[in-house]
């Protein structure tokens, strides 16, 4: 089994945190369907908020998961660069 490097590890943890971005963004922007008589009732709006709550949070989550992508990113840049004596 192969163990990958950290910085690709970071990279995939970035790609992810995009991915999660982009599918919270897509929820948040869905437009909520007016013809359905389910979706008019009292008891489907709190459903319907938490959903965009969800999405939201979800959004924030993804922004966090980045940070931590580019901190691991970062460390590994700084380790290679203290490996080979250099300053990157």
């Amino acid at each position: 089994m192969e163990i990958p490097s950290s910085f690709a590890s970071g990279v995939a943890g970035l790609q992810s945190a995009q991915s999660g971005l982009t599918q919270a963004t897509v929820d948040v922007a869905k437009p909520t369907q007016k013809n359905d008589p389910v979706a008019e009732t009292d008891t489907a709006r709190p459903v319907e908020a938490t959903d965009k709550t969800q999405a939201l949070v979800s959004a924030l989550e993804s922004g966090q998961q980045a940070e931590a992508a580019v901190e691991v990113i970062e460390t590994s840049n700084e380790t290679i660069g203290t490996i080979i004596d250099l300053e990157v």
